[in-house]
Parts: structure tokens; C-alpha cells; sequence
């Protein structure tokens, strides 16, 4: 994720879709008349300090004061401000109902994914990232479980308040394929500059490959959850599946080891806050891991993912991210941990 949000050039100056795009322009705009208006008044600095009595003279007399001072600023602010309305009216469109959508929840210090069908059910969770086509608008529903968060990813779009008890609208776009780093742009608490998100634009093809694998990690699972995640007359993303649920018992484990850190996932209290399609593990309170094997990030973007940063969150994510609301396991030996990461591992 940080390589992703803190490349070069930064992502504000570097849209990566039409949304994105207009901010960037307005924000250029706001750069050179910044920079204009700095020069004039190094200039009249200049003046009043060594420049010729008869300028200084002319600096100081009423009409350079209200042609300069007020006359000036008035007449390029109005017409600032009416100019990046008009850019960037299509931020603000009225939502049309057939675009694919996500909600995104902040919480405290991470953020809850879910991807809706067109009656707006629920059909896939994750955590930290979302995946969107290239080339098609998707519509954010943003909420916050606490407090107030802001969703900015600013390769995609502008940002967007989650309000308790609100639900906002964003539109984001991707006019190419990648990963784009993401963070919660207002002040949530003690660990608001640790909240990132990533999101990842895939062309169309690879975005239904994506989509059919999370649906068959599922159907391993014991659920069957194919709907139309998305609605996009003649796009077909996901095709026209219908959808079934049915749950079978455990999910069954075939090797041992993994078999073992499933136990002790289940044991260690962790299935009471996270859960895992197909398990008894149904907690709501942290976290869905049910794809946590294919996430790019742990702790909301702080970490990569892999083995050896699952058994370190495990046993002591209070030292990586102080306060945040998972204990640390430190309780369990080096064993249990790598059990339980290992597990998790296989959880795609």
C-alpha cells in the first residue's frame, strides 16, 4: 500500500481514471495561480522595500489598492469558483441505480468491504481492498461504524466523509489496470495515519477471472453466492449467474497442518470477532477472513502479507499498531502462531 500511495509522481497529481482527472486539473489550476499570485507579491514586497520613490508612490495609492486588493481577488476567485464547479460536476451526477457498488465502512482503524448485488444484498466480503473493472464507474456506499472517516483514494476520485448514522456516494473510476493506495483522510484517533486502503483495477477479463475464483473459494466453503455483482447492460462482468446459498458444516481441511491451525483459530477465541465462509467462525466485530490469503496488506496497509507478518499481527499487533481493538496472542508459541497463519494462508 505505500508503494502504492507514495510513489512518484504523488497520486494526486497522477489520475488514473476521469474522475480523478478533474480534481487534477483544478489542482494544477490552484498550483499556477498560486505560484502567479505569490510573484506579485514578492514583486510589490520588492517595491516597497527598493523599488523607485515614484512606484512605491503608486503602490500606496488608493486606486493600486482597490484595483489590487479587492477588484482583482474578486473578480479571479468568482470566476475560479465557477469554473471548478462546472469541472467537476460530474463528481456529483445523480447516481443512475445500474452501476456495479461496494460499501465501504469505516471503523476504527480499518475498512469493512462489501460488494451488493443490484437489489443492494450483500454477496461478498473483504476488508482493506476492493477490486473494480477498468473502464466502468462503480458507485461507493460509504458509512462509519464510530466515528467520522473520510475515503480518499486519489488516483480514482476525490474524498468523500463516512458519517455515522449517513450513507454517502462516491463515484471512482479507473481508465487503466493497477493498484492504487487509498487512506482515511480525517482524523479518526490515535491510529488514523495507520487506516489505508488498496484498490486494484483489473481489465475486464482478469476482473471475471478475480470474481469467478472468490465465488469458488466460496463454493468450496460450502456457499454458493454467484449474483450479478454488477449490472452494466452488455459489460457481462460476471455474466447473468443467479444466485443460491447453502451452507454445509465445517469445510473440510485435508492436511493436518492446516486442520491444526484451524483448531486453534477456533480455540483461541479468534471465530467470536472474524469470520470465515464455511466455518463455524461467524464474528462480526473484526475483520471478514475469508479471502485474507489473497489481501495485499494486513493491519489496513502497514504490512505486506505473507507468513512470517500473519504470525507477527498474530502474536503482538498491540506493538505494531498500539490501541488497535485486536489483542495480542502472546499466549501462544511459535508454533500455534505459524499453525494458525499457515491456515490462514489457504483462506483465498
Amino acid at each position: 500500500m505505500i508503494d502504492a500511495l507514495w510513489g512518484w509522481p504523488p497520486p494526486v497529481l497522477d489520475p488514473a481514471g476521469p474522475y480523478s482527472g478533474k480534481v487534477t486539473t483544478l489542482a494544477w489550476s490552484l498550483f499556477g495561480l498560486g505560484a502567479f499570485v505569490t510573484l506579485v507579491v514578492v514583486f510589490a514586497l520588492w517595491v516597497a522595500i527598493k523599488g523607485p520613490d515614484k512606484w512605491k508612490a503608486k503602490l500606496g495609492g488608493e486606486r493600486a489598492i482597490l484595483l489590487g486588493g479587492v477588484a482583482f481577488p474578486g473578480v479571479v476567485l468568482t470566476a475560479l469558483l465557477v469554473w471548478g464547479l462546472t469541472l467537476t460536476a460530474s463528481l456529483t451526477e445523480p447516481i443512475h441505480g445500474d452501476e456495479m457498488r461496494i460499501r465501504v465502512t469505516g471503523e476504527m482503524w480499518w475498512f469493512r468491504v462489501q460488494y451488493l448485488d443490484p437489489s443492494g444484498a450483500v454477496v461478498m466480503e473483504d476488508a482493506n481492498e476492493i477490486h473494480i473493472p477498468v473502464g466502468r464507474p462503480v458507485v461507493l456506499e460509504l458509512e462509519s461504524a464510530d466515528v467520522i472517516h473520510s475515503f480518499w483514494v486519489p488516483h480514482l476520485s476525490g474524498k468523500k466523509d463516512m458519517i455515522p448514522g449517513r450513507r454517502t456516494l462516491l463515484r471512482i473510476e479507473a481508465d487503466r489496470p493497477g493498484e492504487f493506495g487509498g487512506v482515511c483522510a480525517e482524523y479518526c484517533g490515535r491510529q488514523h495515519a495507520l487506516m489505508g486502503i488498496v484498490a486494484v483495477a483489473h481489465e475486464d477479463d482478469d476482473f471475471r477471472e478475480w470474481y469467478v475464483e472468490r465465488n469458488e473459494r466460496l463454493v468450496s466453503a460450502g456457499l454458493d453466492i454467484t449474483r450479478q455483482v454488477e449490472s452494466s447492460s452488455g459489460s457481462g462482468t460476471q455474466g447473468s449467474e443467479r444466485s443460491t446459498v447453502t451452507r454445509t458444516g465445517a469445510g473440510a481441511n485435508t492436511n493436518s497442518g492446516q486442520q491444526s491451525g484451524r483448531t486453534l483459530f477456533m480455540q483461541s477465541g479468534c471465530a467470536a470477532c472474524h469470520r470465515v465462509a464455511g466455518t463455524e467462525a461467524n464474528g462480526l466485530a473484526g475483520p471478514d477472513l475469508t479471502h485474507v490469503g489473497s489481501r495485499r496488506t494486513l493491519g489496513a496497509g502497514i504490512l505486506p502479507n505473507n507468513r512470517g507478518t500473519l504470525i507477527g499481527w498474530i502474536g503482538d499487533s498491540q506493538s505494531l499498531k498500539p490501541g488497535n481493538r485486536m489483542p495480542s496472542y502472546d499466549m501462544l508459541n511459535a508454533d500455534e502462531l505459524e499453525a494458525i497463519a499457515i491456515w490462514l494462508e489457504q483462506q483465498k
